[in-house]
């Protein structure tokens, strides 16, 4: 969507409307959680947190690198940008109490694309039971949107990357590949697979999976951001062991992907294990694991190293920002 485009309509610009005017738009009927004792309004906020200590991940998302406005509304942008960091508090075995939002936009931006926006934003934090309580608005090329999060622990011991141990399984909660294989559909113009195209746009984090992964004694855990097997590496090299996945565990996801693959002609694999976006959640365990999880590896002795059916992967692992060739 251009910059003629935000500006069309009767909607007034940011220019037109100002800072200070159209925070308090955002902000006007906005119903904060419990976990929130003061929220916009002053110089900072305050939020509750149990045992004394907070979770902080920030994540940002640039306009044509991250997102496309001819492809995602505003509102899909908002939703995505809270899902994205809501897992990396799951990841760590949290709840997401509190988000703290920056936006950049051009001034001749519309309002209304920047109320959309909000409203994406705040849909996806009700979902998880967390509001929105501060941020910063500034005029800026294109947009930019820097979210923080911020993450309650419930007394529990955070779960690391490093802590898998030889003799423990790999399972996942969430969906794998999905969000690659839409990219793709997006990108060769290719109509139809509307759920596929959709989970590129909207990610959908397994909620409340970081918290069941926990009470069940996982000993390493990771957000599935920017593909499987390249985020595993993280988990391998902190825990200093090798990561064995298995191919029959994880066919089902490739075989729900084969169709759309065989559309670009593409590699089903390579989403699988090189996709990511789809915030999925990997961990590793001692004993049973919960509800919602699905065993694809376990842990073995050897050097730091992520391996499929005994061999190394050679595909593409993962996104990069600095060099990788996947956008």
């Amino acid at each position: 969507m251009s910059n003629d485009a935000h500006a069309s309509g009767d909607s007034p610009t940011l220019r037109q409307l100002g800072e200070f005017g159209m925070i308090d738009r955002l902000m006007a009927g906005r119903h904060q959680p419990t976990a929130v004792a003061l929220g916009p309004g002053d110089d900072a906020a305050m939020v509750f947190a149990r045992d004394g200590r907070t979770l902080v991940s920030t994540d940002m998302l640039v306009q044509d690198c991250h997102f496309r406005l001819d492809w995602s509304t505003p509102h899909d942008v908002g939703r995505k940008a809270v899902a994205q960091n809501a897992a990396d508090i799951e990841a760590m075995g949290a709840r997401t109490i509190a988000f703290v939002v920056a936006f950049g936009a051009p001034a001749d931006t519309a309002t209304v694309q920047v109320s959309a926006l909000a409203d994406g934003m705040w849909d996806e934090a009700v979902r998880i039971g967390a509001g929105i309580v501060g941020g910063d608005l500034v005029n800026c090329p294109q947009w930019v949107v820097s979210v923080t999060a911020l993450g309650d622990l419930g007394g529990r011991a955070p779960v690391l990357r490093s802590g898998a141990c030889p003799g423990s399984v790999i399972a996942v909660a969430g969906e794998l590949g999905h969000s690659a294989a839409g990219y793709s559909l997006w990108r060769n113009g290719i109509q139809g697979f509307d759920d596929l195209r959709r989970r590129h746009l909207v990610p959908r984090p397994p909620y409340g999976q970081g918290q069941a992964a926990a009470e069940a004694g996982a000993q390493a855990m990771i957000d599935v951001s920017d593909g499987l097997v390249g985020d595993l590496r993280h988990v391998a090299q902190a825990s200093g062991v090798t990561l064995v996945l298995s191919a029959d565990a994880l066919a089902p996801d490739r075989e729900a992907l084969v169709t759309a693959a065989d559309a670009v002609d593409a590699d089903a694999w390579s989403w699988v294990l090189g996709g990511g976006e789809d915030h999925a959640l990997a961990a590793a365990f001692a004993g049973p694991v919960p509800a919602g999880w699905r065993v694809i590896g376990r842990v073995v002795d050897g050097p730091a190293r992520v391996l499929v059916d005994g061999k190394e992967w050679p595909g593409y692992a993962g996104w990069q920002s600095f060099g990788s060739s996947a956008r």
